[in-house]
């Protein structure tokens, strides 16, 4: 065997470009991901003034915050990519006059 025929990754697999190549493919699904982590954020920093809320109840109030945040998200690329698409692709096949 030559030295030539070594094996080379054609793209470098590590975690990092792993996201960013998922980032580009679905941008919506990282603004979920920062979002939650924005509301568990909060959430913590709010845990000192919670005042008489239980702890359970406050964790159940952060955790269906933060998941509605990641869902909303998603909803909305998915509608994004819907719109990308199907219903932009039918205006540019029309003939124009």
């Amino acid at each position: 065997m030559s030295s030539d025929e070594h094996w080379s990754p054609v793209e470098d697999d590590s975690q990092a470009s792993k996201l960013a190549r998922k980032s580009r493919d679905a941008p919506f699904v990282p603004i979920g991901l920062a979002g939650c982590l924005a509301v568990v954020g909060y959430g913590l920093y709010k845990l000192k003034h919670r005042g008489n809320q239980k702890m359970s109840v406050h964790l159940i109030h952060m955790r269906v915050a933060a998941q509605g945040f990641v869902v909303g998200a998603i909803t909305v690329g998915v509608l994004y990519s819907i719109y990308r698409d199907h219903i932009k692709q039918k205006g540019n096949s029309e003939p124009k006059k």
